[in-house]
């Protein structure tokens, strides 16, 4: 059983490599989450990697309607994935893991915050509010024509 600690890296290890499935930052969180995995054995390593762009590749094939359960489903099996490698380590090694994970995992966090945004798009580190009163329109990126006013009336012949 692991300790609440590390079923908390385990959970974030999950989070981790969905949040960064198909961004810039996939490259080296797909690496270096495949050499914690490994242990320094090139085999597993090979391995690991062909199974997280797996998982990239179903993510990227996925329809917009499937997208959210799949990434759901895809976290969870990564959460469960780091939970089983640390529970199969003895408690010295678990220790190391865990430190490991964390330390990849503040990488992570680190690299998915550098945000960045095509033409026309928007890009936000953190948080974004938008708010908009009294007839006024706020959005984050508009493609298109925003007209602010009244309906028109409808003819009273139209009932």
């Amino acid at each position: 059983m692991l300790s609440e600690a590390l079923t908390a890296l385990a959970t974030t290890g999950g989070t981790a490599v969905m949040t960064a499935a198909g961004t810039e930052a996939w490259e080296g969180v797909r690496c270096r989450v495949a050499a914690w995995f490994s242990r320094g054995n090139g085999e597993r390593e090979a391995t690991e990697l062909e199974r997280l762009d797996r998982t990239a590749a179903e993510l990227a094939g996925a329809g917009a309607d499937q997208l959210e359960r799949l990434r759901i489903r895809q976290e969870a099996s990564w959460q469960a994935r780091f939970e089983a490698f640390l529970e199969d380590l003895s408690e010295d090694e678990r220790e190391q893991a865990g430190q490991a994970l964390r330390a990849l995992l503040q990488e992570a966090a680190a690299q998915g915050a550098q945000v960045s945004a095509g033409d026309g798009g928007l890009a936000v580190g953190g948080n974004a509010q938008f708010s908009a009163d009294r007839g006024s329109v706020a959005a984050g990126v508009i493609h298109g024509g925003v007209s602010v006013g009244h309906p028109p009336v409808p003819d009273p012949s139209q009932g």
